[in-house]
């Protein structure tokens, strides 16, 4: 399907971007990721590809870090911190990072550019979310929400001057690769340490699915366009007891939100006592007892995009944390 074209990757040592990569050259694409030079690369070098080294915010090197002409830019690289003593540091990578993408991609004729946002941008409130819904990020008080909505922006202002883009937005992502976000979960359950279930809910997907969708978003997207790519809607209480089945535990009980809320503020209390970034923050707390959903009717149309349920997602994820020794 992609051979012979090429590809430029920013995040293509993370989670996502691991997922993404092992797609692109699954479909037989000519990949280069680009990587900062303190970045490990032990498990990206699995993979066929070529690297080229850039801070995300240095013009001069990521312009010529992209090939001339490449077929598609995948900007998937961003600063998901939680933390609003990270909120400044969390722009300049999110903003400005995109906006050194996106000049980049433009100066070397880029055919494509596909952008990776989040749900954030549409706010997390109790509510159904379509592409046609009210996006909220700009008064959003999470700096990462923010962030990412004015990123959104620019790829807008690109396509309008004459920059092929397209932007993705998926929610929980669930898979391998992942050391931090839900494999942290799935590390605490399995030693008996996870705590008590949010009495949110949300919308996962399977990393797999995401990456198959950002490829299919630079074939076949459309300029200008968000998808939203919503998975499975469902409550944390089930998101926990799919994690304790499938580590041997029993799942966890369900915490009340005023005692998250209250964790929340804690953690960012005794986070400007040690400078060290809380497991929890008011913004996590309040990801984690909202009621979003997500309805992804135009990326299955469009896209190709597949639901895959908890099971399989999650069971990805802990077969490869057992392979890496992570559990």
């Amino acid at each position: 399907m992609g051979a012979g074209k090429t590809a430029f990757v920013t995040g293509g040592t993370g989670f996502l971007g691991m997922n993404l990569v092992e797609q692109l050259c699954a479909a037989g694409w000519e990949v280069t990721v680009v990587h900062r030079a303190s970045s490990n690369l032990t498990r990206v070098k699995q993979f066929p590809v070529a690297f080229a080294v850039s801070d995300l915010l240095d013009r001069e090197a990521m312009e010529a870090a992209v090939p001339e002409g490449v077929d598609a830019v995948f900007h998937v690289a961003g600063n998901i911190s939680m933390w609003d003593a990270r909120a400044e540091e969390q722009m300049r990578d999110n903003l400005e990072g995109t906006k050194c993408v996106l000049a980049a991609a433009t100066a070397k004729g880029a055919k494509r550019l596909v952008y990776t946002s989040s749900w954030a941008t549409y706010g997390l409130g109790d509510r159904a979310l379509t592409e046609e819904s009210e996006q909220l990020g700009a008064q959003s008080p999470r700096a990462y929400a923010r962030s990412k909505y004015l990123a959104e922006q620019e790829v807008k202002a690109a396509v309008g001057e004459g920059l092929p883009g397209v932007i993705i937005n998926p929610p929980h992502i669930v898979g391998r690769y992942d050391r931090s976000g839900w494999g942290r979960t799935v590390r605490m359950m399995k030693a008996g340490k996870a705590p008590a279930a949010p009495p949110g809910s949300g919308c996962f997907c399977h990393s797999v699915e995401v990456a198959r969708a950002h490829i299919a978003a630079a074939e076949r997207g459309r300029a200008g366009e968000n998808y939203l790519l919503g998975g499975v809607n469902a409550t944390l209480e089930e998101v926990f007891a799919v994690i304790a089945a499938l580590v041997g535990r029993k799942p966890p009980p369900v915490a009340p939100a005023w005692a998250l809320r209250a964790m929340g503020r804690l953690g960012v209390m005794v986070a400007g006592v040690t400078r060290k970034e809380p497991d929890l923050t008011p913004a996590g707390a309040f990801i984690v007892t909202s009621k979003p959903s997500i309805v992804s009717d135009k990326a299955k149309r469009e896209l190709g995009f597949e639901a895959v349920d908890l099971t399989t997602m999650f069971t990805d994820a802990r077969d490869w944390m057992e392979a890496e020794g992570l559990l």
